[in-house]
């Protein structure tokens, strides 16, 4: 963005972009300035978000654990992310965890009209998982992320490793490393 001439800092990004569709950086960009991105801005930043995918990507340490554990205990679960499918993709194949998650478990704010923090991409995973919001458990380190969980009435884990605790404000509880998960989704 800094490059396009809208200074942004990496606070400024964590606030307004952080866990939401790259449509809201135009609207976000429209509005604030009254020019638009170039026209290439979405094959220019997913171009370089790949590349650096691929370069530096890792998964989470302990995600496979808490995936593993929810499997063995039969508990639904799905990735709902505001990127696109193919951002979805290329995170989870470089990461090594695409064989945790089928096409059937996969929603993408292209699935739905509106991405976060609006509550449509928790609710249509929701329905199409056949679970209740109320009975869904949402893991986000985003605050967009978080204001759309609650959104949908759903209940809301902030993770804090990359957040700091007071954007994920309105998180039902906060944890910073995910071995703290389980204890949190058992209820204790």
């Amino acid at each position: 963005m800094t490059e396009l001439g809208h200074p942004t800092s990496y606070e400024d990004s964590i606030r307004d972009y952080m866990g939401s569709a790259v449509h809201r950086i135009h609207d976000l960009v429209m509005e604030r300035t009254g020019r638009r991105l170039p026209d290439d801005f979405d094959d220019v930043f997913h171009s370089r978000v790949f590349e650096a995918f691929r370069r530096d990507l890792l998964p989470v340490p302990g995600v496979a654990d808490v995936l593993d554990k929810l499997t063995a205990d039969e508990v639904p679960y799905c990735l709902a992310s505001s990127g696109s499918h193919e951002r979805i993709r290329v995170a989870l194949r470089t990461t090594g965890l695409d064989d945790r998650f089928g096409e059937d478990r996969i929603f993408s704010s292209q699935d739905v009209g509106r991405g976060k923090p609006a509550p449509d991409l928790f609710l249509h995973a929701a329905a199409v998982m056949g679970v209740a919001p109320e009975r869904c458990a949402v893991v986000e380190d985003s605050p967009l992320g978080v204001r759309a969980a609650v959104a949908a009435g759903m209940d809301v884990y902030g993770f804090t490793a990359m957040t700091p605790p007071a954007k994920l404000a309105g998180a039902t509880a906060l944890f910073g490393v995910m071995s703290e998960l389980p204890e949190l989704l058992a209820g204790g």
